[in-house]
């Protein structure tokens, strides 16, 4: 009999999945494609089946809630949730979120979750050999205030592998959340930091196939933003309409 594991298609490299990014281009696609096939799951997030018109109102008599009160401030603030200190480069994260005409978005609910400095998450699925850290959990959240505005304090996240290919990387990010007035307006997108070498070979990021789009989803060293002997400071806007509209993962 032959072996299971012979019939199996090689595994694709590095070399691989950068030469077929850089065969697909890179210009045009402000948001990410559904069917980009160096990002190998992005095959099956097509829909299945045909879809069906669905009732707003009727959706949030099932969907989430949530209030200003159930949103405490000291959740924006990722250091603080244990007892002990986490380990990693701390950082300041702030950024406003925008309509495309530049008008603030407030009162908006906004959630962060992102691996620890060593590029684990806390989840069952993440099962890489990288150290968990007992005093960082990774998740927070806010609300942007009256100018549109948002602040979390955070550790700076390792890059981690992901099996998207042999030796598939991906570089240091935030996952950010959007949740709007209602919960089927939920965005999701990503924050990278600038001049990660992890860049070209992450076909996540590539999906976006315009190079000013990506950069849109890159922060901004901000020396200002920084607290002394405390913590280094990004910043990084959101824009949610229009033609400078930040890219988000499409459902």
């Amino acid at each position: 009999m032959t072996d299971p594991a012979r019939r199996r298609p090689a595994e694709p490299s590095q070399a691989g999945v950068t030469a077929e990014i850089a065969a697909l281009g890179g210009s045009g696609g402000a948001q990410p494609r559904m069917d980009y096939p160096p990002y190998r799951s992005s095959l099956l997030r097509h829909p299945s089946k045909a879809l069906q018109q669905a009732d707003p109102e009727g959706v949030e008599w099932f969907a989430p809630m949530f209030g200003a009160q159930d949103v405490n401030p000291i959740e924006a603030d990722l250091t603080i949730q244990h007892r002990g200190v986490p380990i990693g480069e701390r950082l300041t994260v702030t950024g406003r979120v925008s309509d495309g005409d530049g008008r603030p978005v407030a009162h908006q609910l906004l959630e962060v979750w992102q691996a620890n400095a060593a590029g684990r998450y806390i989840h069952q699925g993440d099962q890489h050999p990288a150290p968990l850290d007992p005093n960082f959990t990774g998740a927070g959240r806010c609300l942007t205030d009256s100018d549109g505005c948002y602040r979390f304090t955070t550790v700076k996240p390792g890059p981690y592998p992901w099996g998207n290919h042999r030796n598939a990387w991906r570089p240091a990010h935030i996952h950010f959340s959007l949740f709007g007035s209602a919960f089927p307006q939920r965005l999701v997108t990503q924050m990278y930091f600038p001049g990660d070498p992890l860049f070209p070979y992450d076909p996540i990021l590539q999906a976006i196939t315009g190079a000013r789009d990506r950069e849109r989803l890159i922060a901004t060293y901000d020396h200002d933003l920084t607290i002394p002997q405390i913590s280094t400071g990004y910043r990084w806007d959101v824009v949610l309409t229009g033609p400078r509209r930040t890219p988000t993962e499409q459902s």
